[in-house]
């Protein structure tokens, strides 16, 4: 099984100025062979793109800078566009040319296989040794279990660096005993209803960043293209679009985490996300709330887990039901778990629900689960203004 472990990487100066001088010429490598191959109908073999790399050192002496695994993984990068671009044009896509990475566009280093070494120090900051840039400092922050295979360097457009670490892991996957499932139905307003009664807000992240966005984004349209000032501007805007992702796939790993733990099969609606988006309506708040990643996410950790992701046909799961009933999603919910959960020991009957339980978004990112063991609701800052838990539970009672 192949997985990724991302880090942070901590640069110093003679370390960045190495890695950016290190782009800049993988750019050049990138355009020099594009301009040979762009809108061609027959394009050569990886092979015979990297057979020319000696001669072109031999010309340009500064490509010695860059190790060799990096150089051929830019031809590779190159030879998978044209040859994808290619076969929409085969298809009936009506597709043009590649475009030429412009300064400061090209962003990702590839080491593969080899180049690469992480020298751990027990200290807060380890070494992650790259050839031709020497020992960065990176902070490993979780163990790394398999065997690496491939190192991507990455300059995010807020000016942080990454390490992308490509591992592959013997599957291991556990064995459960009593297989609980679960139904889960996604919407807008709230994020999901699954089968239990649990309700969870949507958080809507990008609306409450919306407005400080439009802010900066006038600033930087009153600057001077090209300017420091602008440069500055475009940081923050940049900064401020990385601490969005960063809130959402926080929100979207702890819930997936939540459903994993707790339950054996989980059934979920087999969305068209695509089609779904053509509605001008609701498509921003349909790709806000990141359904496809947080089924990406739930099918991933199950599959590590041992546990069971049952993608069922959506329609008629909200049939007869008017959109002003309260227990609208939930019984959908349930329709979704009776048709990905086909067990003959289950029971004929459903436990009838006593009440929907509300969960806000900022006790999942908050607590990482919305619930504890047995039932209870988190309550970390207690009743808040305009939700009111009441949960029956064999353990206890929450206020």
């Amino acid at each position: 099984m192949q997985l990724t472990y991302k880090f942070r990487l901590y640069p110093r100066e003679v370390h960045e100025e190495r890695l950016v001088e290190t782009l800049e010429l993988c750019r050049q490598i990138y355009n020099y062979f594009l301009a040979q191959w762009n809108g061609k109908e027959k394009i050569p073999s990886r092979f015979e793109l990297q057979a020319q790399l000696p001669r072109l050192k031999d010309e340009k002496p500064e490509l010695s800078k860059v190790y060799s695994k990096v150089l051929q993984m830019v031809l590779h990068q190159l030879y998978s566009n044209l040859k994808a671009l290619l076969q929409l044009k085969k298809n009936g896509k009506k597709v043009g040319r590649l475009r030429f990475k412009g300064r400061g566009l090209f962003k990702t280093l590839c080491y593969n296989q080899s180049g690469f070494k992480l020298i751990r120090t027990g200290k807060r900051l380890d070494l992650l040794h790259l050839s031709k840039i020497g020992d960065v400092p990176v902070r490993v922050h979780r163990e790394i279990k398999g065997k690496t295979k491939q190192v991507m360097i990455k300059r995010h457009n807020s000016g942080k660096w990454f390490a992308c670490i490509y591992v592959e892991e013997e599957m291991r996957v556990e064995k459960r005993g009593i297989q609980r499932a679960i139904g889960i139905d996604m919407g807008i307003k709230h994020f999901l209803t699954d089968s239990d009664g649990k309700q969870i807000e949507n958080p809507g992240f990008y609306e409450k960043t919306l407005k400080r966005i439009k802010v900066v984004q006038h600033w930087l349209s009153r600057k001077c293209e090209g300017s420091k000032n602008w440069e500055r501007q475009k940081i923050k805007l940049a900064k401020l679009y990385e601490r969005l992702v960063n809130q959402r796939d926080d929100f979207l790993h702890k819930l997936s985490k939540f459903y994993v733990d707790n339950y054996g099969v989980i059934a979920v609606e087999d969305l068209n996300i695509k089609n779904m988006v053509r509605n001008h309506n609701l498509a921003g708040k349909i790709l806000d709330a990141s359904w496809g990643k947080f089924l990406q996410l739930l099918e991933l950790k199950a599959e590590r887990a041992g546990a069971l992701v049952v993608r069922v046909n959506p329609r008629g799961t909200s049939e007869g039901l008017s959109y002003d009933n309260p227990l609208r999603d939930y019984i959908s919910a349930n329709r979704i778990k009776m048709r990905g959960w086909d067990d003959p020991n289950a029971p004929a009957e459903m436990r009838p629900l006593r009440e929907l339980i509300e969960v806000p978004a900022s006790l999942v990112v908050e607590a990482g689960s919305p619930f504890r063991q047995g039932g209870v609701v988190h309550m970390l800052r207690g009743y808040q203004r305009g939700h009111c838990w009441r949960i029956t539970s064999t353990a206890s009672r929450s206020p």
